[in-house]
C-alpha cells in the first residue's frame, strides 16, 4: 500500500487568511493552516496503513524541528510545508509547543481509528480538542498580541466549540470511516448502549428519537460553549475581530442546521451556503 498522501480539496465553512486578515499576518496564518492541513491529510487521506501514517507524522515533526533550529535541511517531501512555517516561527516567535500539540492530536486520530475506539466521555473528547483545536486559536492570538488569560480561555472555548461543531456536522462522514466522536457516556445517558462502536454506531437509525435527543443535547452544550467564548470578538483588534465574528456566526449557523437534522445528521451533512451570507453579516453586526 502506498504511503503517499494525495492532494485533497477541502471545503471550508470558516474563513482562512481571508481579505479581512491584516496583510502582514496572512503569511504566518497561511503557513500555520497549511501545516495543520498537511498533518490532517497524513492522518486521514490516502491508503497508507496506520503505522505508515504515524511514521509520516513523525517525519513531519522531525523536519519541522530541523527547519526551525537550522540543524539540518528538511526532507524534500515536506520542505514546502515546514520551511515557510519555520520562517514564520522565527519571525513572530510562534510557540512551538502549540505546533507539537497539533501533531500529538493527529497521531491520536490514527491510533483511535486503528482501534475503532470511541471517546468514553465528554472530558476525554475535550482533552482531544485541547490539542487538536485550541492551539490554532492560541497561535492566532499570539500573532495579534493578545495574551491575557481571559482572552486565552475564551479562545479555547471558541476553538473547542468549532471542533465539536465539525464533529457533529461530519457524523455521516466520520462514522463510516471508523471515527467515533459521540461520547459513549452521552450515548448511554440517552438510552443508547454502545459497547462496540464499529457495530452499534453503524446501526443508529435516523428515525430514532433517542439519537435525535442526543444530537440536540450535544448541539445545545456546544452552542453554550461557543457563546461563552464569543466576547473574544471584542478583544481581537481591527479587521481580525470581524473575521472572528464571521467564524463564530458561521459555526453557529452550521450548528443550527445540524440540530435541526437531529438523527438525520447521521446520514447527511449540513453546509454553509452563500445564501446565508446576509443573515450572517446581520448577526455579526448585532454582536
Amino acid at each position: 500500500m502506498s504511503d503517499t498522501v494525495p492532494p485533497v480539496e477541502h471545503p471550508e465553512n470558516f474563513p482562512v487568511a481571508s481579505w479581512l486578515c491584516p496583510p502582514h499576518l496572512r503569511a504566518p496564518i497561511a503557513a500555520i493552516y497549511h501545516f495543520a492541513r498537511c498533518a490532517d491529510d497524513i492522518a486521514d487521506e490516502g491508503d497508507a496503513s496506520p503505522s505508515q501514517r504515524l511514521a509520516n507524522l513523525s517525519a513531519l515533526r522531525t523536519d519541522l524541528r530541523a527547519a526551525i533550529s537550522g540543524s539540518g535541511a528538511p526532507s524534500e517531501r515536506w520542505a514546502h510545508i515546514v520551511l515557510p512555517l519555520a520562517a514564520q516561527v522565527r519571525r513572530f516567535a510562534l510557540p512551538i509547543p502549540q505546533l507539537d500539540a497539533l501533531l500529538d492530536a493527529f497521531e491520536q486520530d490514527v491510533l483511535m481509528t486503528r482501534r475503532a475506539a470511541a471517546y468514553p466521555d465528554v472530558p476525554a473528547l475535550l482533552d482531544y480538542c485541547r490539542r487538536s483545536a485550541n492551539p490554532i486559536g492560541r497561535l492566532l492570538l499570539h500573532l495579534y498580541l493578545v495574551t491575557d488569560a481571559e482572552s486565552l480561555a475564551q479562545s479555547d472555548d471558541i476553538c473547542t466549540a468549532l471542533q465539536l461543531i465539525n464533529f457533529w456536522q461530519d457524523l455521516s462522514v466520520d462514522i463510516p470511516r471508523r471515527r467515533y466522536y459521540l461520547p459513549l457516556s452521552e450515548c448511554s445517558a440517552h438510552g443508547l448502549a454502545i459497547t462496540e462502536p464499529r457495530v452499534h454506531m453503524s446501526e443508529l437509525r435516523e428515525d430514532d428519537e433517542r439519537v435525535t435527543a442526543l444530537i440536540h443535547a450535544l448541539c445545545d452544550n456546544t452552542r453554550a460553549l461557543m457563546l461563552r467564548g464569543a466576547p473574544l470578538v471584542h478583544r481581537v483588534p481591527g479587521r481580525a475581530g470581524w473575521e472572528l465574528r464571521l467564524t463564530v456566526q458561521g459555526a453557529l449557523s452550521v450548528l443550527e442546521q445540524t440540530r435541526a437534522l437531529g438523527a438525520r445528521a447521521l446520514h447527511c451533512r449540513p453546509t454553509l451556503r452563500r445564501a446565508a451570507a446576509p443573515l450572517l453579516l446581520w448577526r455579526c453586526l448585532k454582536m
